[in-house]
Parts: structure tokens; sequence; C-alpha cells
């Protein structure tokens, strides 16, 4: 009567064990599919708003075009449209795009 009871002890053990190499196995999937794509964007954008000069044209969060005329700290001026008094200053968090002036003219 004891083997019947060690052997039903060590399934349950193996089962726990099944269900937390099941749980590991998730959870590193979740990280290279979620979680690491995600800092390499991020690393990107920073990279790209540090290069960010005046002249550089760029895209808005919000879906405005406009041509970066200062870069401060932690905000730029952009100046929208074709009308000189339009300038706008916005945090650079609000950037999505910038393109270079000399991508503009080889059409990259």
């Amino acid at each position: 009567m004891d083997s019947v009871v060690l052997t039903a002890a060590s399934g349950g053990t193996g089962s726990i064990l099944l269900m937390i190499c099941y749980i590991a196995l998730f959870g590193v999937a979740i990280y290279f599919l979620m979680v690491k794509p995600q800092k390499k964007e991020q690393k990107r954008m920073e990279a790209l708003l540090s290069t960010m000069a005046p002249g550089d044209s760029v895209l808005t969060s919000s879906g405005f075009y406009g041509v970066v005329i200062d870069v401060m700290e932690d905000s730029v001026i952009v100046e929208f449209g074709n009308n000189k008094n339009c300038r706008i200053p916005m945090q650079k968090s609000a950037i999505t795009q910038v393109e270079k002036p000399e991508d503009a003219a080889t059409g990259e």
C-alpha cells in the first residue's frame, strides 16, 4: 500500500514541474516577441531624436508635417506650412519621424 501512495505523489510532482517549464517557456516567448522588439524600437527613436537638427523635416504624433527651427534639451520648435508665423514649441517625444534634407534630395 505504501508503494501506491509514493507513485501518486511522484506523478503530481512531475506535472507541477511540467507546468513550471511551460510557464517559463511562455515567459521567454513573451520576452522575445514583445519586450525585446519594443526596447529595440525605443533605442532607435532615441538615436533618431538625438541626431535631430534645424532644417530636418518631421512628422508629429498628431499627423502634422513640419520643419525643425530650433532644438533644445527636451523640446523643439517646429514650423508648419508655408506660413512663417506658425512656429510651435513641442516636446521631442511628440516627433514620430525625422527626415534629413540629404535623404529628401536623394529620394530615399
